[in-house]
């Protein structure tokens, strides 16, 4: 069966011990050298990034989030034992994990992360498509005539690079579409390797829970749940023609991805129609403070995205759900695209103003839209605001210092609300 050693990427036949260097990360599969589709997906990307910069953090459980009145943004894998999960109240994190060190975001140090790790992919590809700052789609299809070996000792070396070049690590899926890549990169993390090959599709699928298709949330499988629908097995019982009645679009769909079928081609950011990050409170809140600190921290979030995909967007939209959930929607568009964190924030927070009274809320969110390439953003600044185009190079000019001297470098205080 063919292997590959990940650490020396020595390509053997059989054996669970490298023949070369004896180490045992070792991953083999029949299909191994012949897949070619990809995801990677850096393992704990925030709280590695922090434990890089300061290695007293190494042996213990971080957590990325704000206050004790915020949520967590990601935590490292020993708070994760503790139970402690993304978008988890910060109070009931240090509830489960009491021991963990609290580190505040420091977007700008992420986002250069994330373009050296891409720049290492486009090393391999110019099939990249970007996911977040930490994860991305590769199509490898026709590159080892080029490279001069197969994706899969391309991938490994992809990760192998970024944990010596850059301190952080990352898990690989490899199989023959994007749904499968993805469902692999979970499989073995952190510091994963998984294969799902052509022939071994159906048998994979059978038995798992619909709820590992990406974007079947809560409602959504709530609603599977209902038609009796909890598996794959239970999915493929059904006709195209059945599902699509129940579920229109999103039904048709299932029936092609309950058998491992996914057409959608690896595309650089041709498919990405908006930028968003929403937070949902433990407990509802009218208080303006509160919320006012969440827009500003929601903004910075879709602000380092936007730079990260070296993107810029005219519409800005802000989500609130109340007690109640009502779901309110409030856009407008800018003059020309935008990527500023504090132009994201102040037109988001003019919107608050007007819809912000049917409060108290459990939701808040802001998205960036109407997408257009970086090259297009805040070329003649706001004439309503003369100081938009002083805060704009102030903030660039932030991000740098930030990147390279720490987080608290720079510190603005609704940050901290």
């Amino acid at each position: 069966m063919p292997a590959l050693c990940r650490d020396c990427l020595t390509p053997f036949e059989n054996g669970v011990r490298c023949p070369a260097c004896r180490s045992p990360r070792v991953i083999a599969h029949p299909e191994l050298f012949s897949l070619s589709i990809a995801h990677m997906d850096c393992d704990a990307f925030y709280a590695s990034v922090e434990k890089r910069d300061n290695p007293e953090l190494a042996a213990k459980p971080v957590i990325i989030g704000g206050g004790r009145r915020g949520v967590v943004s990601t935590a490292c894998y020993i708070a994760r034992i503790k139970g402690v999960r993304s978008a988890m109240p910060m109070f009931q994190a240090l509830k489960l994990c009491p021991e963990a060190v609290v580190v505040k975001p420091r977007m700008e140090v992420y986002v250069e992360v994330s373009r050296q790790i891409r720049a290492m992919m486009e090393d391999l590809t110019p099939s990249i498509e970007p996911l977040s700052l930490d994860e991305a789609f590769m199509d490898l299809t026709g590159t080892a005539r080029l490279h001069g070996q197969p994706p899969a000792v391309m991938l490994a070396g992809l990760v192998k690079r970024m944990k010596t070049e850059l301190g952080v690590t990352g898990s690989i899926g490899l199989s023959h579409n994007k749904f499968l890549a993805k469902i692999a990169s979970d499989l073995d993390k952190p510091q994963g390797f998984s294969v799902i090959g052509v022939a071994e599709t159906e048998a994979f699928l059978r038995d798992k829970p619909v709820r590992m298709i990406w974007g079947v949330g809560q409602a959504f499988q709530a609603a599977l749940e209902g038609a009796g629908i909890r598996t794959f097995a239970d999915l493929r019982r059904w006709e195209q023609k059945e599902l699509a009645a129940r579920f229109g679009a999103s039904g048709a769909r299932l029936w092609h991805l309950a058998r491992g079928q996914d057409s959608r081609r690896v595309s650089r950011d041709s498919g990405l129609k908006s930028i968003s990050n929403e937070t949902t409170f433990f407990e509802d809140t009218a208080s303006a403070d509160i919320l006012d600190g969440h827009i500003w921290r929601l903004a910075e979030k879709v602000s380092a995205r936007a730079k990260a995909k070296e993107l810029s967007g005219r519409t800005v939209t802000l989500k609130l759900k109340t007690a109640r959930f009502k779901l309110l929607t409030r856009r407008t568009t800018l003059r020309e695209p935008t990527q500023i964190a504090d132009r994201i924030y102040r037109t988001a927070r003019e919107l608050f103003d007007h819809a912000g009274s049917d409060g108290p809320f459990r939701l808040i969110g802001v998205g960036l839209s109407d997408l257009a390439p970086e090259a297009a953003a805040d070329l003649s600044g706001d004439l309503l605001d003369p100081g938009a185009g002083a805060r704009a190079r102030a903030e660039r000019a932030t991000d740098t210092i930030r990147a390279r001297f720490g987080k608290d470098a720079i510190l603005k205080g609704r940050a901290l609300r």
